[in-house]
């Protein structure tokens, strides 16, 4: 059986009336090719399917060269809900603040996720990507983050990105709230979290060594 890995990324283009958002490119296109090059299979898809808005503020112009195929599977993304879970070795949510409007409570999302939990499956997120286990329960209604140790994009990062006011909830205090174990570290830092098959990263800086994580996760 192939190896393949699963890549969840958001849809929402807009934050509010004066914010564009949307997917933060480094956070999909490092993990993209770690997993690509270490052998797996990449399927990209997102609630809606099609296109994926891409923050502008992460587009700097000079992107690596070796990013302009990663940004294909961009283009035209599986809808999640053809998407047969089963069929993955691990999954992965890169952020950018669009996962605040559209991860979140959401059944496609939910449905895509719980049997990676359930069958102790790898699952990598980074940033604003942990917004995709609010709302992910087991059977009995119980959050599956639930004692279970992470990082993403803190309160102090989205105060410092002048965000905090415009976002629908504080991820950090959110995640706190059903009940997981949040370490921060000082903002930008790399920083890696691993829980058993969970593996996090904080921030856009994290991303690669989240990714790299995951690889190694699947690989033992």
């Amino acid at each position: 059986m192939a190896n393949k890995m699963l890549m969840i990324v958001t849809n929402a283009g807009v934050l509010d009336d004066d914010h564009q958002t949307g997917l933060w490119l480094s956070e999909f296109a490092e993990p993209y090719m770690e997993f690509t090059q270490a052998g797996y299979d990449v399927t990209v898809a997102s609630v809606a399917g099609g296109e994926i808005p891409i923050d502008p503020n992460s587009i700097s112009g000079e992107e690596p060269d070796e990013w302009e195929g990663v940004m294909e599977p961009l283009k035209d993304t599986t809808t999640l809900s053809d998407v047969n879970p089963d069929e993955y070795n691990g999954v992965f949510l890169p952020g950018g603040h669009g996962t605040m409007v559209d991860f979140p409570d959401n059944e496609a999302i939910k449905k895509a996720l719980q049997p990676f939990f359930e069958q102790n499956k790898v699952i990598g997120s980074v940033c604003h990507g942990p917004a995709a286990f609010v709302g992910v329960t087991d059977h009995s209604g119980k959050s599956l983050i639930d004692g279970k140790r992470l990082t993403a994009f803190t309160n102090a990062e989205e105060k410092d990105q002048g965000l905090d006011g415009k976002v629908p909830f504080l991820l950090e205090t959110r995640l706190t709230e059903l009940g997981a174990t949040f370490m921060a570290e000082p903002n930008y830092t790399e920083h890696v979290e691993a829980d058993g098959n969970l593996v996090t990263g904080q921030n856009p800086q994290s991303s690669l060594a989240a990714a790299r994580k995951v690889v190694q996760k699947l690989g033992q």
